[in-house]
């Protein structure tokens, strides 16, 4: 029997205790655990992963006939409060520690989370670049429309941390709770210019120019995934088991992730 993959939007679920700490990813152990399984498991994920995490989900799917992935992707702050709040995740990847620790510190990790990616942030323009932007110090200008994410999301908190860096102030039209929205308003030319993860200019292809610049280095996100205390634990091994074994890997490195 051939199952789609789906996304969600979240709801409701079960909860009990916790683990802690991150471990780095493994190397070399996605297959023989993701093989033959039968169910529905849930994974929550930043929005930073949708690609990514679709194309593993396609192969958690192929290599699991009976098995369906139900993805949920938006802001890591957003998931872990719908998380707390009951919705039915069997897995949780958030775009950075912190976000993590919150879910920890609830008691609702199910084991050690495991470090399997980074992302960097990278400033994205239209196609073109009508600005005529070069860099950070450019986003101080106030003639010009920059949208970033919110500061309690991962992206924005690495936004906050390039600032701080800098001393650069940018005086920004509009905080999103998620990257993708940032990218959305300067592919639909709504924006001049937003701060997004080198990952999202990668993916987004003509339709935005990427600029560098060397205070990126400053806030690097690093990537943890853990099973959700209370869901399907099996289900929720194998596929981190696949995120984090070599084809998972090599998903998230041509989509531009770095190791952590």
């Amino acid at each position: 029997m051939n199952v789609r993959t789906r996304v969600i939007t979240g709801a409701a679920a079960l909860v009990v205790l916790a683990g802690c700490g991150t471990q780095p990813a493994s190397e070399d152990n996605s297959t023989t655990a993701a093989e033959g399984l039968s169910g529905t498991v849930t994974v929550f994920a930043a929005a930073s992963l949708k690609d990514t995490f679709t194309a593993i989900a396609d192969e958690f799917e192929d290599r699991n006939p009976n098995a369906t992935v139900q993805l949920s992707f938006a802001g890591s702050s957003d998931l872990v409060t719908q998380i707390t709040a009951g919705a039915p995740a069997d897995v949780f990847a958030s775009a950075n520690t912190a976000n993590m620790d919150k879910l920890t510190d609830a008691g609702l990790v199910a084991g050690a989370p495991v470090d399997f990616a980074t992302n960097t942030l990278m400033i994205a323009v239209p196609a073109g670049n009508p600005a005529g932007i070069t860099g950070l110090v450019d986003l101080a200008d106030p003639a010009l429309d920059v949208v970033v994410c919110a500061p309690q999301v991962p992206c924005g908190s690495a936004t906050v941390t390039v600032e701080e860096a800098s001393g650069t102030d940018i005086p920004a039209v509009s905080e999103e709770s998620s990257v993708t929205d940032v990218l959305g308003k300067v592919t639909s030319g709504q924006a001049d210019a937003g701060l997004v993860y080198v990952t999202d200019v990668a993916a987004a292809g003509d339709a935005v120019e990427g600029i560098e610049f060397e205070e990126s280095a400053e806030a690097v996100n690093v990537y943890p995934i853990s099973a959700v205390e209370g869901g399907n634990q099996e289900l929720a091994e194998a596929f981190i088991d696949l995120v984090t074994g070599a084809e998972g890997q090599e998903i998230l490195t041509q989509a531009g992730f770095a190791k952590p």
